[in-house]
This record gives structure tokens, sequence and C-alpha cells, in this order.
């Protein structure tokens, strides 16, 4: 394959880049502008993306953000590449910070109290909940009683409070991506279509017998 790594990384270097890329995450958030910049949308579009990404990074869908990403930027006719890119600022090192303001807050809206030393617990509570999960799926087939005990600890504990909790700091953080993206994109793509029309100009100068052929702007959509 011509794109594959001429080194298989280890299992140890993948989870040590997702933490901390090589080039450091200043170069890896340099690098994700450009892309945003130059994808061939209109930036609107570009710009719903980046909002979508971001939302859904504040949610608890762990393990299928991209895929709600992706939906998500559909469903507002945003750019689904742009999405995806926008859920990079959920990562191992904003996860905690984004799971804790977003848990108190979640329990504020329910007007229940939050005890900091719960926080030491989580872990305990996703362990019960997978176990539970995984003796029901297999007491389906066998004649074991279901067990709802650690779903439901889960549920109320974390992901209900997750969830509505992260949907506010999620909005903003998505309406900032959105009035960061839109300029930066908006402007990139104009000092393109200037720098193609100046190119078409010489080129017709060198060539004067040669069909004018202008440069049109985007039309905006009506979404």
């Amino acid at each position: 394959m011509v794109f594959k790594r001429r080194e298989k990384r280890s299992w140890g270097q993948s989870t040590r880049d997702m933490v901390w890329p090589r080039t450091g995450w200043l170069r890896a958030l340099s690098y994700i502008r450009h892309r945003l910049t130059r994808l061939p949308d209109k930036p609107h579009r570009i710009a719903r993306g980046v909002f979508a990404g971001i939302f859904v990074s504040f949610t608890p869908l762990f393990g299928v953000h991209l895929l709600a990403a992706a939906l998500l930027a559909k469903l507002m006719r945003g750019n689904v590449l742009a999405s995806l890119f926008a859920t990079l600022v959920g990562n191992p090192l904003t996860f905690p910070l984004i799971a804790l303001v977003s848990i108190k807050l979640g329990h504020a809206m329910l007007g229940q109290s939050y005890d900091p030393a719960h926080a030491a617990g989580l872990l305990d509570v996703f362990a019960d909940a997978f176990a539970d999960l995984r003796h029901n799926l297999l007491a389906i087939f066998t004649a074991e009683d279901t067990h709802w005990v650690g779903m439901a600890d889960f549920f109320y504990g974390v992901f209900l409070p997750y969830t509505l909790g992260g949907m506010v700091p999620g909005v903003l953080g998505g309406l900032a991506g959105y009035f960061i993206a839109l300029p930066l994109v908006t402007a990139y793509q104009n000092r393109r279509r200037l720098r193609l029309k100046e190119r078409l100009a010489k080129l017709a100068v060198k060539l004067p017998h040669a069909p004018a052929v202008g440069v049109s702007d985007h039309e905006d959509d009506k979404g």
C-alpha cells in the first residue's frame, strides 16, 4: 500500500500520540486549521460542521463521537469533514475537564448536589454499568435474571447529568468555533480567488487572443 507506514507503531506509541502528538498540540491545531480553511465548500457550511463537531465533543457519546458529529452536520447542512476535524476538541487532555464541568453543571440543572468525592468512583460506575450490560445480554439466551442497578447508577449519576450539563458549554463552544471558522475560511477563499484572478489576468496578457475566463464566487445556498 502506498500510504502504509514503513514501521508499524506499537500500542504504547499510538496511545502516547493520542495524548501528546509527536509534533506538539500547537502544530496539530495549526494543521487542523489549515485543513479546515482548504476544504472545498462554502464558508458557512464548513463553520456549521465545526459547530457540530465541537458540540458533540461535549456529549457522553464516547466511541461514536465521529458518527454523531457527521449525522448532526448532515442535519445542519454543514460540512461533514469539518465536523470530524472539530471533534478533536475532545481529546485525552480536554475530556477530564469537559466531563467534570458537564457533570457538575448537569447535577445543578437537575437540582442535585454534587460531591467531588464521587469523581474518584466514576471508573467503578462505568465498570458496574458495563458488567450489567454484559450480564443482561447473556441473560437473553439463559435463564439468568437481568441486573439493572449498575446501569441505573450510571444513567442517573453520570449519563443524564453529563448530557444535560454538556449542552450549555457544547453550544457555547460550538458557537465560538462557528464564529472563528467563518471569517478564517472566508478570508482564505477570498485570497485564493484573488490569486487565481491575478494569474488568469497575467495569462491573458501573455495570450491576448485567448478567450476571457472569469472566476465566479460561490452561490449561496438557501440553507
